[in-house]
């Protein structure tokens, strides 16, 4: 048995001795000597009252048969308050130590069976093999754990997010967590992590670029609005950051925004090619990415613009965790020609406006330029609960809006909830 479920049950135990002394307290005392003094009053009442039925009657206020009938009334009142306050009755020392040994047992037995404690005590296990090394990884005192530690990883791990939130206000022991989240391809863990250290230390410029980009691909390339707010604060302290430049041209052109997204990148050429020494491969590759988005606003242009209402009704049931689905497909049914998948927040004031195009197809060759010659198409749009690809009962969800050869632009309204 570890050394903290040892202090575990020898306090729990103590407890219940303690709880069991109380209980059995009272019992320990003696008898109390009998207390005659309710009976001394009794006798000083009765003679008083007797001295004035006595005075009445030689008086003549009362006939002698009422003075004996009070007489008599009044001593079997005495008679009945001859009572002495007596202690309890004492309790043998078997019934003490029954009471002494039950206590404890019932709430071993109450704590034990009440729920399963397994994975309680497998967190102290963990945290009494391999607490050091994870407050070690966590303090950069260790950059990789010794080879025994890493024989059970899932202890490790509980080890290290136990000591996380045990130190929930070190900004640089969450990040330390999100590595380790990132080196399992636990993504949504890891972003969380680091989400977390950036609220301790917003004005941190690396544990904020580390946030954003994470932001970035876990939501597809769309930076949410505090991910945005991330890269703006970067570029607000630092204006020539130039992964914040690069990470701003890159969510701009994956959101539509390519006027804002070539500026960004004009901006980060002009950085780069103003430093010394040899920089034509990097400004090779902006030149790249510049072609690649003057492509893309090629496609954008013959492309649909989908305007998407949400009905006033479902607004107000939409969660922050809801995903926006907008595709175009085949009237007949099949694998989208183009589909995007948003974060619900792209959507303010009940309505979003969505382009689809040739760069959002789901395979090379199924564009929707090869849709539109081949097939009769429709436009569509669904806010899933799950985030899942597929329609599920419960989701909300528009009526199919009929396009044209030519359509640029469609019009819908999520106005239902799919049975």
């Amino acid at each position: 048995m570890t050394p903290t479920l040892w202090l575990f049950f020898t306090l729990c135990a103590t407890l219940a001795v303690l709880v069991s002394l109380v209980v059995i307290y009272p019992w320990f005392k003696g008898r109390m000597a009998d207390d005659n003094r309710l009976t001394a009053i009794n006798v000083e009442v009765f003679n008083s009252r007797i001295s004035e039925l006595q005075a009445d009657k030689e008086a003549g206020l009362i006939e002698d048969a009422y003075y004996q009938a009070q007489s008599i009334e009044l001593k079997r009142q005495l008679l009945a308050a001859q009572t002495h306050i007596k202690s309890h009755a004492s309790v043998s020392a078997k019934s003490r130590l029954i009471v002494l040994i039950w206590i404890p047992l019932l709430a071993a037995l109450a704590y034990l069976i009440t729920a399963d404690r397994t994975p309680v005590y497998e967190l102290w296990v963990a945290q009494d093999a391999v607490g050091k090394v994870a407050d070690d990884l966590l303090t950069g005192k260790i950059d990789t754990p010794p080879n025994w530690a890493t024989k059970d990883s899932s202890a490790l791990i509980s080890a290290m997010q136990t000591n996380v939130y045990s130190h929930a206000y070190d900004a640089n022991r969450w990040m330390r967590l999100a590595e380790l989240f990132g080196a399992l391809d636990a993504k949504s863990q890891s972003l969380e992590a680091l989400a977390r250290a950036y609220r301790l230390k917003p004005n941190d410029a690396d544990i904020a670029m580390a946030y954003a980009q994470a932001s970035f691909f876990v939501n597809n390339g769309v930076l949410d609005a505090s991910a945005r707010e991330a890269v703006l604060g970067i570029l607000r302290a630092m204006p020539d950051h130039e992964g914040a430049q690069m990470m701003m041209a890159m969510s701009e052109m994956r959101a539509g925004d390519f006027a804002n997204a070539k500026a960004w990148v004009h901006k980060l050429r002009s950085s780069v090619a103003a430093k010394p020494g040899d920089r034509s491969e990097a400004l090779s590759s902006l030149d790249a990415l510049l072609a690649n988005i003057e492509a893309q606003q090629t496609k954008i242009t013959q492309g649909v613009q989908v305007t998407i209402t949400v009905n006033d009704s479902l607004l107000v049931q939409i969660a922050e965790s809801d995903v926006l689905y907008v595709s175009i497909s085949a009237a007949s049914g099949g694998a989208p020609y183009a589909v995007k998948r948003l974060p619900v927040n792209q959507i303010k004031g009940g309505k979003v406006t969505v382009n689809l195009s040739d760069a959002d197809a789901m395979m090379p060759n199924r564009t929707l330029t090869l849709g539109r010659e081949t097939e009769s198409l429709v436009a569509n749009a669904r806010i899933s609960h799950s985030g899942g690809a597929v329609s599920e009962s419960g989701d909300f969800a528009a009526n199919p809006a009929p396009l044209t050869k030519t359509a640029n632009t469609a019009m819908l309204t999520i106005s239902h909830i799919i049975p």
